[in-house]
């Protein structure tokens, strides 16, 4: 059974509830790959094993990568079954059923996640699991699923309790409130359906006071989660709801992780959405650590960003311990980008078996310490870890800098003792180095290095 402890987070004197499972499930962050942003809707049977095959071939699952996940668009777009009331997968997609594809996933060694939404329906407009969630996870069970992605598309108004717009989706009022009033002044964020066809409502802002916990958002996502927990079955559950309503306040409780901002995009991948949801994240890290994390959103190495980029993003994501979810296609994949996402110095940080918690900054940079800046985000990070702190120097400017990693600055490092250094991306030492260690850092690329005990 699973069990809940309590743990201290570091944000003010906040502490939050931890769900443990069994076995260690959710413990550290996952490992895998996501469909969505590698096929969007067009997905099926064979591009899921042809993902699942290419995790093992190419040395994904002995890196640690586990989990093969089916994002939205596998069900029968019509409804349930009359009788049961259960989801139906589209078996012209899956003729195998989810079952069926369940059971050749783990054939490999590996484990099987599926996707829903926690609303009427999904945002590609399949049926959601709204008013079904103790049937659809005795179904996800009895198919043999690990992971749930759960989504936050089309809630009904009952399910909404603060300001919100809908600009154009006709189920709904422009503005509305369930309790309290609206003005058409009420500043409001719009979310919208993966084809931009299509928009629907999305909801409310942050208000210093409110008890999160409390509200409708936080409670449907707990009743799946009573759901996945009443199961024979142990279902890693990941609540996609876009950082609504403080998930970070609360998400601990709920799941083993939270998405703590909207979508990181798909097709090719934006530079500025990354450093979008980096600057958010790095003033969220102290909800991070054992069987609780900040969700950034799923890994784009291979949709478009550069080399640089791509160095970036993976490390950062890493090093703020958020799962790491493949979202491309891994035969394309070059071999590259395969070292990027199997760099074995980053996963083991982000897999820590002794300490949870993630890197933070530790200085600005260009800014004041503590700015929020969504196209200049925290350039300076360290992390203590089991082997060492490990220190990254993120450049966002569009120019090569001279960036150093100064001890007397780095939280975990004495500014009085040489250090053993190693560079993360070749792999090579550095050498035993006082002071401080420098690095040439190009436009949009992250250097990253291994400080281990002290040398002198």
């Amino acid at each position: 059974m699973a069990r809940i402890s309590i743990f201290a987070a570091l944000y003010g004197a906040s502490t939050v509830l931890g769900l443990e499972l069994p076995n260690g499930v959710g413990r550290l962050p996952a490992l895998g790959w996501n469909s969505w942003n590698a096929y969007f809707c067009d997905v099926d049977q064979s591009k899921i094993m042809q993902a699942a095959n290419a995790m093992v071939d190419l040395g994904f699952k002995d890196a640690g990568y586990e989990y093969v996940v089916l994002d939205d668009c596998w069900s029968e777009q019509g409804g349930r079954d009359p009788v049961t009331s259960r989801l139906v997968p589209n078996t012209t997609k899956f003729p195998d059923g989810m079952s069926g594809t369940a059971d050749q996933v783990h054939d490999l060694g590996l484990k099987y996640g599926m996707y829903s939404s926690a609303g009427t329906m999904t945002c590609g407009r399949y049926p959601g699991s709204l008013g079904y969630e103790m049937i659809d996870a005795e179904t996800f069970a009895a198919w043999g699923v690990d992971y749930l992605k759960y989504d936050n598309c089309f809630p009904s108004p009952e399910w909404i309790d603060d300001c919100f717009a809908c600009n154009g989706d006709p189920n709904f009022d422009s503005v509305g409130k369930v309790n309290g009033s609206c003005t058409d002044e009420t500043p409001v964020t719009s979310y919208y359906s993966w084809n931009n066809t299509s928009p629907f409502c999305a909801y409310e802002f942050p208000v210093d006071g409110v008890n999160y916990t409390a509200k409708y958002t936080a409670l449907k996502f707990k009743i799946m989660e009573r759901a996945l927990l009443a199961q024979n079955r142990t279902i890693l559950y990941s609540l996609c709801e876009w950082g609504v309503d403080q998930v970070w306040t609360w998400g601990n409780a709920t799941g083993s992780s939270w998405r703590m901002s909207n979508d990181i995009g798909f097709g090719d991948a934006s530079w500025s959405r990354i450093l979008e949801i980096l600057n958010v994240n790095s003033f969220l890290l102290d909800w991070t650590d054992f069987w609780g994390r900040n969700d950034p959103d799923m890994l784009e190495v291979g949709n478009g960003l550069s080399l640089e980029q791509e160095h970036s993003h993976f490390a950062l994501w890493a090093l703020m311990k958020g799962p790491l979810l493949m979202g491309t296609d891994l035969t394309n994949l070059t071999q590259t980008q395969i070292s990027i996402l199997q760099n074995k110095y980053l996963l083991a940080f982000n897999q820590d078996p002794i300490i949870g918690k993630p890197a933070r900054p530790y200085k600005w940079g260009i800014n004041p310490d503590y700015t929020f800046n969504s196209t200049h985000p925290a350039m300076y990070w360290s992390g203590a870890s089991s082997n060492g702190t490990m220190v990254a120097l993120l450049n966002p400017t569009n120019e090569t800098m001279m960036m150093s990693a100064v001890y007397a600055e780095i939280p975990q490092l004495d500014a009085g003792k040489s250090y053993p250094v190693t560079e993360v991306w070749s792999g090579e030492s550095v050498g035993c180095k006082s002071d401080s260690v420098e690095a040439e850092v190009a436009a949009h690329d992250t250097a990253v290095f291994l400080f281990g005990e002290a040398c002198s």
